[in-house]
């Protein structure tokens, strides 16, 4: 076994932490306000502690797994923009809010696994304003790709590129007009050079540094931007000398074989399956002009996608891989990086609904969005950001309790969680396939259609319904408009 056990029986939830939970614990030095529309630079105050006063709220809707997106110290609300790789944000509540918050979590046997953003850095990381201070002198020069000549000219980099800079950056690069590498020329963003020694062990002691700290598993940002199969390879063997059972999953847009070869990462964020979610169960009323905010959904999703189209892909995606690490890929339908499904959908709420059943039910850990389960919707960033609402008068109870019942359903059965995959039929609206793990099989079927329709499955005994309100007769099922069923 290569990929950690556990995984095949998480149930993830993606926590946003500037915006998922505040406590009274820390001063409101002039954040946003919670419920007011999120921006772009904004901060809205959300905080460990306030994280961790809400496990009991994730526990009761059954999730096991936590992946949190950027907690270290940083000028900006995402944390992507790292300056400080051993310290948690201030505004988060420092390392000791996420102690308090790792023992509150594995306390109710949940999981925690933290985004690291190891390809590029802040401008406030301190070996790089070292060079911006020095120059040539300083011994981290070869941290990032520096232009040798303005670092001997002392030439001085402002944060924020002048009007002429900006127009150089996009004509010629950030390497050329300003003097160092940004990561897609961003001048925030230093990109680090990893081919230089000391890099390689910095970032490898921050990875093994945190799994010691007690968190389990990493996601990697960007992943595939540090081009270099070694990197990651012994990136894993740290990480896994630490802990054997560390989850380490990459962000990766398209097909991944060359970092899911059992050396590098046990899974990637499984967007191809998003995008095919979103076609097929959005249908005609899938929204392109919000879908293509997300660059790395165009020319993916295809709206009104077919039964027959559907299940193909769905066949192709789930080959790509062996069967252990298909049954790791951390599956999602939707992230801070793109709109969320209801704005893709228009705001279909049953397509959502029919979106989640299929999450729960193929192979891989499923990962809920925080606030999907509640019907929060939003467009691209930074709508997609918005604050958690917990005034539950805002709450969408109906989609709530739905997503309850499928992860309950997840969670009751071990077919759906390590099962084999086998399509069993598409046509008409109808897609269906089987889970079968030792002596069980289950059956589940999607009608996507506005009309009930019924296909026909051999049982070898007589059908139980486990979800879902589908008539049964002989060996014909009759699936309701617009939903889906499971059948043992």
């Amino acid at each position: 076994m290569t990929t950690p056990d556990w995984v095949q029986d998480a149930i993830f939830y993606q926590i946003y932490p500037d915006r998922f939970a505040k406590s009274n614990k820390l001063p409101d030095i002039g954040f946003e306000a919670w419920d007011s529309t999120p921006t772009i630079h904004g901060f809205k105050g959300g905080d460990l502690y306030g994280a961790a006063e809400k496990l009991d709220y994730l526990k009761d809707l059954g999730i096991n797994a936590i992946y949190f997106n950027p907690v270290f110290a940083s000028a900006s609300n995402h944390r992507y923009h790292t300056y400080d790789y051993y310290n948690v944000d201030p505004l988060l509540g420092g390392n000791d809010a996420l102690k308090k918050f790792l023992d509150k979590a594995h306390k109710r046997d949940i999981r925690v696994i933290l985004d690291g953003v190891f390809n590029h850095a802040s401008r406030g990381l301190w070996q790089f304003h070292h060079v911006l201070e020095t120059g040539m002198a300083s011994p981290y020069k070869d941290w990032f790709f520096f232009d040798e000549e303005r670092l001997n000219n002392r030439r001085n980099w402002g944060a924020y590129p002048t009007q002429h800079e900006q127009e150089a950056i996009h004509r010629e690069g950030s390497f050329k007009a300003i003097g160092y590498q940004g990561w897609w020329n961003m001048p925030a963003l230093p990109k680090f050079n990893t081919n230089t020694l000391a890099v390689r062990e910095y970032l490898f002691g921050v990875a093994e540094y945190w799994i010691k700290f007690g968190v389990d598993g990493w996601r990697l940002d960007v992943a595939g931007d540090i081009d270099d199969d070694s990197f990651w390879q012994e990136f894993r063997r740290r990480v896994r000398a630490v802990n054997p059972q560390a989850y380490i999953v990459g962000e990766i847009w398209h097909e991944a074989q060359r970092w899911l070869q059992g050396d590098q990462f046990d899974a990637v964020m499984n967007y191809l399956v998003t995008a095919a979610a979103i076609g097929f169960f959005g249908g005609q009323r899938v929204n392109m002009d919000v879908v293509n905010q997300c660059g790395g959904l165009q020319n993916r999703v295809h709206p009104g996608m077919n039964a027959y189209d559907f299940a193909n892909e769905i066949d192709r995606l789930l080959n790509l891989y062996s069967p252990e690490i298909t049954r790791a890929q951390l599956n999602l339908l939707d992230s801070h990086d793109m709109p969320r499904f209801l704005s893709c959908t228009n705001g279909d709420k049953e397509a959502l609904k029919l979106a989640w059943l299929f999450m729960f039910t193929i192979p891989g850990a499923p990962c809920v969005y925080y606030g999907d389960e509640v019907g929060v919707d939003g467009g691209h960033d930074p709508y997609c950001r918005k604050a958690f609402p917990w005034d539950k008068s805002k709450w969408d109870k109906n989609l709530l309790d739905y997503v309850k019942s499928c992860i309950d359903l997840r969670k009751e059965n071990a077919t759906l969680r390590r099962g084999e995959y086998k399509r069993v039929h598409a046509g008409r609206d109808v897609m269906a396939f089987s889970r079968t793990y030792k002596e069980t099989t289950l059956t589940v079927a999607f009608n996507v259609g506005t009309e009930e329709r019924s296909f026909e499955l051999a049982f070898s005994k007589k059908p139980k319904i486990l979800f879902g309100n589908p008539v049964i007769s002989g060996n014909q099922i009759t699936i309701p408009p617009r939903s889906g069923v499971v059948i043992k």
